[in-house]
Protein backbone atom coordinates (compact mmCIF):
# COMPACT_ATOMS: atom_id res chain seq x y z
CA UNK A 1 0.00 0.00 0.00
CA UNK A 2 0.99 3.59 -0.76
CA UNK A 3 0.99 6.55 1.76
CA UNK A 4 1.46 10.12 0.86
CA UNK A 5 2.65 12.52 3.61
CA UNK A 6 3.00 16.08 3.50
CA UNK A 7 5.05 18.37 5.92
CA UNK A 8 5.86 22.31 6.03
CA UNK A 9 3.53 25.04 5.23
CA UNK A 10 2.29 27.86 7.36
CA UNK A 11 1.89 31.42 7.69
CA UNK A 12 3.84 33.94 5.65
CA UNK A 13 3.78 37.66 4.93
CA UNK A 14 3.92 38.77 1.33
CA UNK A 15 7.17 38.28 0.17
CA UNK A 16 7.99 35.98 2.10
CA UNK A 17 8.94 32.37 2.10
CA UNK A 18 8.18 28.71 2.88
CA UNK A 19 9.04 25.22 2.32
CA UNK A 20 7.21 22.57 1.91
CA UNK A 21 8.22 18.42 2.18
CA UNK A 22 6.50 15.65 0.78
CA UNK A 23 7.75 12.08 1.08
CA UNK A 24 5.60 8.45 -0.70
CA UNK A 25 6.27 5.35 1.21
CA UNK A 26 5.21 2.32 -0.98
CA UNK A 27 6.56 -0.54 -3.10
CA UNK A 28 9.36 1.12 -5.78
CA UNK A 29 8.99 1.20 -9.35
CA UNK A 30 5.17 2.18 -8.66
CA UNK A 31 5.36 5.89 -9.30
CA UNK A 32 7.44 8.57 -11.10
CA UNK A 33 6.91 11.87 -11.55
CA UNK A 34 5.48 13.58 -7.94
CA UNK A 35 4.34 17.20 -7.64
CA UNK A 36 2.15 19.45 -5.53
CA UNK A 37 -1.44 20.75 -6.63
CA UNK A 38 -4.54 23.11 -5.28
CA UNK A 39 -8.10 22.25 -5.41
CA UNK A 40 -9.95 24.56 -6.89
CA UNK A 41 -13.49 25.03 -6.19
CA UNK A 42 -15.79 23.85 -8.62
CA UNK A 43 -13.04 22.85 -11.25
CA UNK A 44 -10.64 20.27 -9.44
CA UNK A 45 -6.97 20.02 -9.27
CA UNK A 46 -4.74 22.84 -10.37
CA UNK A 47 -1.55 21.37 -10.79
CA UNK A 48 1.17 24.08 -9.09
CA UNK A 49 4.58 22.35 -9.93
CA UNK A 50 5.59 18.34 -10.50
CA UNK A 51 9.30 16.91 -11.31
CA UNK A 52 10.13 14.01 -12.55
CA UNK A 53 12.74 11.19 -11.17
CA UNK A 54 15.54 12.71 -13.63
CA UNK A 55 14.82 15.88 -12.22
CA UNK A 56 13.27 17.99 -15.11
CA UNK A 57 10.48 20.11 -13.24
CA UNK A 58 7.34 21.55 -14.58
CA UNK A 59 5.55 24.97 -12.86
CA UNK A 60 2.25 26.65 -13.17
CA UNK A 61 2.79 29.88 -15.21
CA UNK A 62 2.24 31.93 -11.87
CA UNK A 63 4.78 30.15 -9.54
CA UNK A 64 7.13 30.26 -11.97
CA UNK A 65 10.65 31.89 -11.10
CA UNK A 66 8.92 31.84 -7.66
CA UNK A 67 9.09 28.58 -6.93
CA UNK A 68 11.36 25.77 -6.84
CA UNK A 69 10.59 22.03 -6.80
CA UNK A 70 13.40 19.63 -5.76
CA UNK A 71 13.67 15.93 -6.07
CA UNK A 72 15.59 14.83 -2.81
CA UNK A 73 15.36 11.02 -3.33
CA UNK A 74 13.40 8.91 -5.04
CA UNK A 75 10.48 8.71 -3.03
CA UNK A 76 10.97 12.84 -1.65
CA UNK A 77 10.23 16.11 -2.71
CA UNK A 78 10.20 19.58 -1.82
CA UNK A 79 8.98 23.05 -2.56
CA UNK A 80 10.21 25.86 -1.91
CA UNK A 81 8.21 28.99 -2.05
CA UNK A 82 9.58 32.09 -2.12
CA UNK A 83 8.48 36.17 -2.53
CA UNK A 84 5.25 34.29 -1.71
CA UNK A 85 1.87 36.42 -2.28
CA UNK A 86 -1.83 36.54 -1.24
CA UNK A 87 -3.26 34.63 -3.72
CA UNK A 88 -0.64 31.53 -2.90
CA UNK A 89 -3.16 31.31 -0.03
CA UNK A 90 -4.41 27.69 -0.28
CA UNK A 91 -3.85 23.96 0.65
CA UNK A 92 -1.38 22.11 -1.00
CA UNK A 93 -1.34 18.00 -1.76
CA UNK A 94 1.29 16.21 -2.36
CA UNK A 95 0.93 13.63 -5.00
CA UNK A 96 2.32 10.49 -7.24
CA UNK A 97 1.85 9.73 -10.79
CA UNK A 98 2.17 5.43 -11.76
CA UNK A 99 4.96 5.36 -13.67
CA UNK A 100 3.04 4.49 -17.19
CA UNK A 101 2.25 8.34 -17.30
CA UNK A 102 4.63 10.94 -18.32
CA UNK A 103 5.63 14.01 -15.93
CA UNK A 104 3.30 16.65 -16.51
CA UNK A 105 0.99 19.08 -14.70
CA UNK A 106 -1.65 17.68 -16.68
CA UNK A 107 -0.80 14.15 -15.29
CA UNK A 108 -0.75 15.79 -12.15
CA UNK A 109 -4.39 16.70 -12.28
CA UNK A 110 -5.79 13.60 -14.10
CA UNK A 111 -4.00 10.37 -13.41
CA UNK A 112 -2.22 10.59 -9.65
CA UNK A 113 -3.99 8.21 -7.28
CA UNK A 114 -2.40 8.78 -4.65
CA UNK A 115 -2.29 12.17 -2.90
CA UNK A 116 -1.28 13.64 0.73
CA UNK A 117 -3.71 14.83 3.17
CA UNK A 118 -2.89 18.38 2.21
CA UNK A 119 -0.66 21.30 4.36
CA UNK A 120 -1.94 24.75 4.55
CA UNK A 121 -0.06 27.38 3.26
CA UNK A 122 -1.35 31.18 4.52
CA UNK A 123 -0.03 34.25 3.09
CA UNK A 124 -1.36 37.57 4.78
CA UNK A 125 -0.23 41.11 6.05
Amino acid sequence: QMNVAESGGGSAQPGGSLRLSCEASGPVNTFGCMGWFRQVAGKGRKGVAAISPSGSAYYLNSVQGRFVISRDAWNKISMQMNNLKSEDTDIYYCAAIPTAFACSLWNLERQADHTGQGTQVTVSS
